[in-house]
């Protein structure tokens, strides 16, 4: 487990691309493994997150073939042909395809066991196991929510008119995925509306699925057991990736960076929204559709940031981004706010509680709250100097490598494998542009 060591080096600048997005990586995989006939994917992002995904599937029965640089064959098995896997399935520290897997199985007349990591095997899942539940799905897990977890799917499945009691796209996706192989129209309410991958990507496949706005909820409707048509998917990069360079690029005097073929789903770029409500020079440039999804080019120029406490976008709009936000406002003038963050203390790791102590222990000032956090930005650098806990969570991992590079001493992330689960190449794409960052042990 080697160590990560963040400390300031020069301005950053250059060009660079980020690897696939890794919502659109697991569901192309797993959409493409229930079509009838063989998809294409290329640019899929190949952390260690999304091969747990393809291996998932692999046991299921579909025939998943990776070809090298982002290239993958899928030859799907249809709707209803999934089979129970011969051992457990490992997900790692997959929390995304884990909730999404549990729809999947629970309308399939199959068995399937899962396990993960420690930070995985932590996290509840009785969030996507109630709707199931209502639909036929029998489960056993660990305290009667954690992994490892059976799946034992129902072969006369219901559909559901379900309203999610918080917004997650996970939650969402998993009702969807359970609907493909239930009769009848399955559907789903949210109160505030959710990354939309999963709708976009079954309308491309043929299935019959619609959305509305009705009585102020973001309604959509699955007709259940449709024929996936196979597509060749192009992923565009994932914007939580890039998050960690534009507030790094943001942040260092005298950056100035270009990320290519982002993907601008408008609802994943409240991150770019945010930084410009603090100040941050953000350029949108080349806009354009890639695979069904809006792209551009994304120049940042240093700038300097100012303290925010009314965010003019939905906190599920980047609820991924905020641990590298919380860091951008450690380094902007002023006092920053957020709430309505419940959602953070339930990812990889509890993110409120694990990003406050970790920008404490580096002289930053801060209150914690239930929902959120107050941060007491520096207007320049931070101490730094201390060690950060990961809790086995790759952002909290990249938001510290960030922030090591405003800090007057240099900041240390204790474990820097995690960051293998969503951006392999994070390191070496940072360096090349300038910054300052070293394994050691």
């Amino acid at each position: 487990m080697p160590s990560l060591i963040s400390s300031s080096r020069t301005p950053l600048a250059g060009t660079v691309k980020v690897p696939g997005d890794k919502s659109v990586s697991h569901r192309s995989i797993m959409l493409s493994a229930l079509a009838v006939g063989r998809s294409e994917i290329t640019g899929l992002l190949e952390g260690e997150d999304v091969l747990a995904t393809a291996d998932a599937m692999r046991a299921m029965g579909a025939r998943v073939e990776r070809l090298g640089n982002g290239h993958w064959v899928v030859d799907g098995v249809g709707i209803g042909g999934l089979m129970t896997p011969d051992d457990v399935i490992e997900m790692g520290n997959s929390g995304t395809s884990t909730r999404l897997l549990i729809g999947l199985i629970g309308t399939h007349d199959i068995s399937v066991t899962m396990t993960g990591d420690a930070s995985l095997r932590s996290r509840p899942m009785g969030r996507v196991m109630d709707p199931l539940t209502a639909m036929g799905a029998s489960f056993s897990a660990r305290d009667g929510k954690f992994l490892p977890l059976t799946v034992t799917g129902s072969d006369s499945p219901l559909a559901t008119d379900y309203t999610t009691p918080m917004a997650s796209a996970q939650v969402k996706s998993a009702v969807l995925l359970a609907g493909l192989n239930t009769p009848g129209i399955t559907t789903v309410r949210e109160r505030v509306a959710t990354r939309d991958h999963t709708e976009r990507m079954l309308k491309a496949m043929g299935a019959d699925i619609e959305t509305t706005e009705e009585d102020g909820l973001y309604v959509v409707r699955l007709a259940g057991q449709p024929e996936l048509a196979p597509v060749n998917f192009e992923v565009p990069g994932d914007v939580s990736s890039s998050a960690f360079l534009l507030v790094a690029a943001s942040i260092i005097p005298g950056s100035d960076i270009t990320v290519q073929n982002v993907g601008m789903n408008p609802l994943r770029t409240g991150i770019v929204h945010a930084l410009m409500a603090m100040g941050a020079d953000i350029d949108i440039l080349q806009e354009r559709n890639l695979g069904g999804e809006p792209v551009a080019d994304l120049r940042v120029r240093a700038a300097g940031l100012k303290a925010v406490t009314d965010l003019p976008v939905d906190p599920s709009t980047m609820i991924d981004e905020f641990p590298v936000l919380f860091c951008a406002a450690a380094v902007a003038k002023g006092i920053s706010r957020f709430t309505g963050l419940e959602e953070l203390r339930v990812k990889e790791s509890d993110r409120l509680a694990v990003m406050a102590a970790g920008l404490k222990a580096n002289g930053v000032e801060l209150t914690e709250f239930e929902d959120g956090i107050e941060i007491k930005g520096a207007g320049g650098k931070v101490p730094g100097g201390a060690q950060v806990a990961t809790h086995l969570d790759h952002r909290i991992a990249m938001s510290f490598s960030v922030l090591g590079q405003m800090a007057e001493s240099a900041i240390t992330i204790d474990d820097a494998a995690p960051i293998q689960t969503s951006f392999p190449v994070f390191i070496d794409l940072l360096t090349g542009l300038g910054a300052g960052l070293r394994l050691e042990g």
